[in-house]
C-alpha cells in the first residue's frame, strides 16, 4: 500500500446512519416528549442533557469516522487503543448524562429489555462482562480477524460500547435505583482501571509483532510495529488509568462537599431544635441566679 494513500477519504454509511438514527432520537426527546411533560409540569430535556448530547455526537463521530477509524484499523494500533478508549470510557458516560431518566425508562421499556439491564447494570455482572470483552477483543485471534472482517468489526465495537453502558450505569446512568453510592463508585472505578494492567503489560513488553494485522511494510509517520504497540500499551495503561483516577478524585471531592454539607445542616437542625424546646422551672431559675437580683428603679415623690 503506496504512503500517499494513508490519508485517503473513505466512506462509512453505517456511521452516518448511526448518527442520523441518534439524532432523530434527540430529536424525539427535545421536540416531541420533552414539551409535553413540561405543559404538565415535569421535568423534560434540560440544558444540560443538551450540552452532554453535543459533546457525545461529536466524539461518537471523531472516533468512528474517517480518518481515525481508517488509520486504527488499518495502519496504526496505537489510534485503535485511542478509538477504544473513547468508545469504552468516554462517550457511554457521555451519553448516559445526556438522556434524562423518564427517557432512559422509556427506551427500556418494561419487558424483557428492562429485566436484562436491570440484571446486567449492576456492578459485578457489568465489570465481569466489560472486563471479559476487553480482554476477548485484545486477543491475537480476534484483533486479526476483526481487521479482515467489517461485520464481525462492527458487532464486537457494538458490544463493547453496550458493555460500557451497563458499567457506567452505576455511576453515572439516568436511572437513579441502579446507581450506586459516592464511595462505592470509587472503589468501583478502582477495580476496573485494575485489569486492562494485564493486556497493556502484554503489549508493552511483547517481543515483536503482537498482531499480524498491523505488521506492514508501509509505516504511518515512520513508526516502526514494536514502538507503535508498546505506544498502545501505554495510552491503554496510563491515559485510562489516569482518566480513571481524575474521576475517582472528582467524586472523593464530590462526596466530602456533600458530607460537610450534610454535617452543617444536622447542626443547624440541632440548634434550631434547641432554641425552639421550651426550658424548664429549674433551668429558669439557674438563669435568674446567674443573672442577679434585678435592678431598683427610684420611685418618683
Amino acid at each position: 500500500m503506496a504512503a500517499e494513500n494513508f490519508w485517503r477519504w473513505q466512506p462509512h454509511p453505517e456511521v452516518w446512519l448511526l448518527l442520523a438514527g441518534l439524532l432523530g432520537l434527540g430529536f424525539y426527546a427535545t421536540r416531541i416528549v420533552g414539551p409535553k411533560l413540561e405543559s404538565k409540569g415535569l421535568p423534560g430535556v434540560q440544558a444540560s442533557h443538551k450540552r452532554w448530547f453535543v459533546f457525545g455526537m461529536i466524539l461518537l463521530w471523531l472516533a468512528s469516522d474517517w480518518p481515525m477509524h481508517d488509520i486504527a484499523e488499518e495502519y496504526l494500533y496505537s489510534v485503535h487503543m485511542t478509538q477504544h478508549l473513547l468508545l469504552t470510557l468516554v462517550i457511554p458516560p457521555v451519553f448516559l448524562l445526556a438522556t434524562p431518566t423518564w427517557f432512559a425508562r422509556l427506551i427500556i421499556g418494561e419487558g424483557a429489555v428492562k429485566t436484562w439491564v436491570y440484571r446486567l447494570a449492576r456492578p459485578v455482572p457489568a465489570a465481569v462482562l466489560f472486563n471479559g470483552l476487553q480482554i476477548f477483543t485484545h486477543w491475537t485471534g480476534v484483533v486479526n480477524t476483526t481487521v479482515e472482517s467489517g461485520p464481525l468489526h462492527y458487532s464486537l465495537h457494538t458490544a463493547v460500547v453496550a458493555s460500557a453502558l451497563l458499567l457506567w450505569m452505576p455511576v453515572c446512568g439516568p436511572i437513579p435505583e441502579l446507581r450506586i453510592g459516592l464511595p462505592s463508585q470509587m472503589v468501583y472505578l478502582f477495580l476496573t482501571s485494575i485489569i486492562p494492567t494485564i493486556p497493556a503489560a502484554w503489549l508493552t513488553f511483547a517481543d515483536g509483532a503482537v498482531y499480524e494485522a498491523y505488521d506492514i511494510p508501509q509505516r504511518l509517520f515512520g513508526i516502526s510495529v514494536t514502538s507503535d504497540q508498546q505506544a498502545a500499551g501505554l495510552i491503554m495503561k496510563l491515559a485510562g488509568g489516569i482518566y480513571l483516577w481524575v474521576l475517582i478524585t472528582m467524586l472523593f471531592f464530590r462526596f466530602v462537599g456533600q458530607h460537610e454539607a450534610s454535617e452543617k445542616k444536622r447542626r443547624a437542625e440541632l440548634r434550631q431544635r434547641r432554641d425552639e424546646q421550651p426550658l424548664t422551672w429549674d433551668e429558669v431559675e439557674a438563669q435568674l441566679e446567674a443573672a442577679g437580683p434585678p435592678p431598683i428603679e427610684s420611685i418618683p415623690d
